[in-house]
């Protein structure tokens, strides 16, 4: 109602051509609002959580609840977005299996992901550790380079019906709390900053990010598994 009768006063004051029209937007201004800023993130992500989230997956396979197939896609979604920190919907769901057949390819994988799979347009190598290596071969089997590599919109959909409780906050697991997880978890086992920056393009508005910086995709994959070698998100 307040935002009509603003609209209103400054229509009046055009066609009329009086500008006393517009004295009276003053009373119709809302009360400024103090709002509480918070300090860091409520919504924690554990590794508890992640290894809750596999499980889950496997119990629903052995189960019949899920397919085989199904599984192997849900699982590797999981373990890729947990260990890389890739955005789910921008980036992951975008992903060709060409593109990881090619990565594939080389004794140090490293995912090229295009600008266009970006959110903010920046090109960038993402390094595949071991687990996600053996997670996404079964993906690749009879498939074509052009088809997507993740069934998003289907998992979407189960972890949504799922419910899956989380350890350190009151609410449910949601696909990007992956993301999540890999910056809070990166913090834990001493990530380098700029390696981690550069991955999950996230923190590179920068100058030097702009116009200097440009790593060579082995060393992405170098500066990654100093820190990630030994995480094995299963337990």
């Amino acid at each position: 109602m307040l935002n009509f009768a603003n609209a209103f006063l400054k229509y009046l004051t055009k066609i009329r051509l009086d500008a006393r029209y517009s004295g009276f937007q003053i009373f119709l201004e809302m009360p400024k609002l103090l709002k509480e800023r918070k300090v860091v993130t409520a919504r924690i992500v554990t590794k508890a959580d992640i290894a809750n989230v596999l499980a889950l997956i496997n119990r629903a396979e052995q189960n019949g609840s899920i397919k085989k197939a199904r599984a192997l896609q849900y699982t590797a979604f999981v373990v890729f977005g947990a260990h890389t920190g890739q955005r789910s919907m921008a980036t992951a769901a975008n992903l060709t299996v060409g593109q990881f057949r090619q990565a594939l390819e080389d004794i140090k994988p490293v995912l090229h992901v295009t600008a266009k799979q970006d959110k903010i347009r920046m090109e960038h190598y993402v390094p595949l550790h071991p687990f996600v290596v053996k997670a996404v071969s079964p993906l690749l089997d009879d498939r074509k380079d052009a088809e997507l590599m993740f069934q998003h919109g289907s998992l979407w959909m189960w972890i949504k019906r799922q419910k899956i409780l989380m350890s350190r906050f009151r609410g449910h697991f949601v696909l990007s709390d992956l993301r999540k997880f890999a910056e809070q978890y990166g913090d834990i086992i001493r990530w380098d900053q700029s390696n981690r920056a550069y991955i999950m393009t996230h923190g590179v508005s920068g100058i030097d990010w702009k116009h200097y910086k440009h790593p060579l995709p082995e060393t992405v994959y170098d500066i990654y598994m100093k820190s990630w070698a030994d995480v094995d998100l299963a337990k």
